[in-house]
C-alpha cells in the first residue's frame, strides 16, 4: 500500500505540473488577445487562435492522465476528490482559452476597421481575470481555499469593470457617437473577458468543495 500510494502522489504531482503549464497558456492568451485588439494586430490575432489548439490538446492529455490514474490506482477520500476538481478544472480552462480565441477571431473580423474609441479600461480587466488564473491554479496546487474565496471578490470587481463597459459604450451608441456594430464588438471582448472571471469562481468552488467535500457556491 505505501508504494501504490507513492505511486499516486507521483501522478497527481504530474496533473498539477501539466494544469500549471495549461494554466500559463491561458494566462499568455488572454494578455494577447487584449493586446491584438488594442493594436489591431491581425498577425497577433492568429497566433492566439493557432495556439489555442495547444490548450485543446493539452487538456485530453491531462483528461486520459486522470481517468488512468482513476482506474489503476483507485484513490479515494480527497485524492479523489482532486482527480475530480482537476477533470472541472481543465474544462474551465478550455473555455477561457476559447474566450480569448474569440476576441483574436473578432480582430481579424474588424481588420481594416478603425478603433472607434480608447480601450483603456479593457487592458486593466484582462490583467486582472489573468491574475486570478494565475492565483485560483496556485490555490488548487496549495489547496488553499482562503485564497480561493477571495477570488470571489475579486470576480466582483471584474463584474463591476464590465458593467462600467457596457454602459459607456450604451451610451456611445445611443447617442451616435461610435456605430452600434463596433460597439457590439467592444461589448463582445469584454463579456469574454466577464466569463473568464465566471469560470476562475468555478475553478474557486471546486478547490473548497476538494478541501472540504462542501460545495459553496459564490452567489454572483
Amino acid at each position: 500500500m505505501p508504494r501504490l500510494r507513492g505511486v499516486l502522489q507521483s501522478e497527481l504531482e504530474e496533473i498539477f505540473d501539466d494544469l500549471i503549464q495549461m494554466g500559463g497558456l491561458v494566462e499568455r492568451a488572454i494578455i494577447q488577445s487584449v493586446e491584438a485588439l488594442s493594436d489591431q494586430d491581425v498577425e497577433l490575432a492568429q497566433q492566439i487562435i493557432d495556439q489555442d489548439e495547444q490548450i485543446n490538446r493539452l487538456r485530453f492529455d491531462i483528461e486520459d492522465r486522470c481517468f488512468t490514474v482513476l482506474a489503476t490506482q483507485q484513490p479515494v477520500a480527497r485524492d479523489l476528490r482532486a482527480i475530480v476538481t482537476a477533470l472541472n478544472i481543465i474544462t474551465d480552462l478550455e473555455r477561457m482559452g476559447d474566450y480569448a480565441k474569440g476576441i483574436g477571431q473578432l480582430v481579424i473580423r474588424m481588420q481594416g476597421e478603425d478603433l472607434f474609441l480608447s480601450l483603456d479600461e479593457m487592458p486593466d480587466m484582462a490583467e486582472m481575470v489573468r491574475s486570478m488564473v494565475h492565483a485560483a491554479l496556485e490555490a488548487f496546487v496549495e489547496q488553499d481555499i482562503d485564497r480561493a474565496r477571495q477570488l470571489f471578490e475579486m470576480d466582483d470587481q471584474v463584474d463591476h469593470m464590465y458593467r462600467e463597459i457596457f454602459e459607456s459604450a450604451i451610451r456611445d451608441m445611443i447617442s451616435g457617437t461610435h456605430s452600434v456594430r463596433r460597439g457590439m464588438h467592444l461589448l463582445f471582448a469584454a463579456h469574454n473577458l466577464e466569463r473568464i472571471g465566471d469560470r476562475v469562481t468555478n475553478i474557486c468552488e471546486r478547490i473548497i468543495f476538494m478541501s472540504t467535500g462542501v460545495m459553496e457556491e459564490h452567489n454572483l
